[in-house]
């Protein structure tokens, strides 16, 4: 068993934190592969009602976790709040199932499941205020299994759940899976999550203000290093978008397909979450990062090529490593950023997602304003160049005093 992996079960925080982080992963795919067929064709919202209900949706999120880890950081009690979020989560799916109505569905979206979302960030958060003297390698090791968490209840629950409802009239039960998994993770926080050691007042209650704190993420030492990591982690959403549109278009292949790589992919994330973890400990953050995101930029640039299936096939592997490190090693590069606000620090993770998606976004309409989903691919790659530039325009001279 990795070092990083007996850490997390060695220690009872950790250990209920990893579980935790698994049930919230579970509650998103469960539902996420299903929530545009239930919200659309289901429950009867319009596209363009969908669209703005998702970009509010991931406004109202990135607000709520900034927020909490306010919060948080100030009582100094992140399990207090880890379990009030829970509870949105609850209500939030819960609601859907139960009531099965668009107006239901636009309450949740709108409202309780964001809040929901601040969960992530909140549990990161808890186990960097957990793991307080241990070594920046211990920690991104740590970091990289609670991550790989998440990832392996995406390789589980979207089959498990897809074979649930197969045959069936409603697309709903997945709600319900989202609702029981939310509730075991509030009622396994409330009894079994250790409190965080209390926090040492650092710069005065002045500095736990809202406007204080907010004053602290767009600091421009913190906000253009956020920025360059938004750059690298859009290549993520861009590939996500055009990976089905290159396979089932101009590589000729079938959705069957796409569900195998895409299984592939997941698995191999998994995997190399911790591998990344541990090779941190030789590169150090910046050039692991960097190296990672530089492998990326080569795989979107070979996925626009592609134009044949076995293609995206053979690229699996590139895009496995490459994302694995993307996704794991951002994390404690953020938090490391307001290092001692563990609640603050952790939201910009959420923030991070939330700029990557609307830079993924904007890329994909130029891309395709441009020319075919292989120029957004090939587009997508040359922003993640910007974002890896910016890096090492930062943090370069660290790397060489390293």
């Amino acid at each position: 068993m990795s070092g990083s992996l007996r850490a997390s079960l060695s220690d009872p925080s950790l250990r209920i934190s990893a579980l935790a982080i698994f049930l919230f992963g579970t509650t998103g795919a469960a539902t996420s592969p299903y929530q545009s067929l239930i919200g659309i064709q289901e429950l009867g919202l319009s596209n363009s009602a969908y669209a703005a209900l998702m970009f509010a949706a991931a406004v109202i999120n990135v607000t709520a976790s900034v927020m909490m880890g306010i919060v948080a950081d100030r009582m100094g009690d992140y399990r207090r709040s880890i379990v009030i979020v829970s509870g949105f989560g609850v209500a939030g799916f819960g609601i859907v199932y139960l009531a099965a109505s668009a107006p239901a569905f636009v309450m949740s979206k709108l409202l309780l499941v964001p809040i929901f979302g601040a969960l992530n960030s909140l549990i990161f958060a808890n186990v960097r205020a957990s793991s307080q003297g241990l070594s920046a390698a211990r920690l991104v090791t740590i970091n990289s299994t609670m991550r790989a968490t998440i990832s392996l209840s995406w390789v589980l629950m979207p089959g498990l759940v897809g074979i649930m409802l197969a045959g069936a009239s409603s697309m709903l039960p997945a709600y319900l899976v989202a609702t029981l998994a939310a509730l075991a993770c509030l009622l396994i926080t409330a009894v079994w999550l250790p409190a965080a050691p209390p926090r040492t007042n650092t710069g005065g209650e002045e500095r736990y203000r809202f406007l204080a704190s907010l004053s602290e993420i767009i600091e421009p030492r913190v906000a253009l290093r956020v920025l360059a990591i938004a750059l690298i982690c859009s290549m993520l959403h861009v590939s996500d978008a055009v990976r089905p549109l290159i396979v089932t278009g101009q590589a000729g292949g079938t959705v069957s397909d796409l569900g195998i790589i895409v299984g592939i992919v997941a698995a191999l994330e998994i995997v190399f979450i911790l591998v990344w973890g541990r090779a941190e400990r030789i590169l150090k953050p910046v050039p692991a990062l960097a190296l990672g995101a530089g492998l990326y930029t080569v795989y979107l640039v070979l996925q626009g090529l592609a134009t044949e299936v076995w293609h995206v096939y053979a690229q699996t592997l590139l895009s496995g490593i490459a994302a694995a490190a993307i996704i794991s090693l951002p994390i404690t590069y953020l938090q490391d950023l307001i290092a001692d606000r563990p609640g603050l620090g952790s939201s910009l993770i959420a923030v991070n997602i939330f700029l990557s998606a609307g830079l993924s976004a904007l890329i994909f309409a130029i891309g395709t304003r441009l020319g075919s989903y292989a120029m957004v691919s090939i587009l997508g790659a040359l922003v993640g160049c910007a974002g890896i530039a910016l890096l090492f325009l930062l943090d370069g001279r660290k790397v060489r005093q390293a």
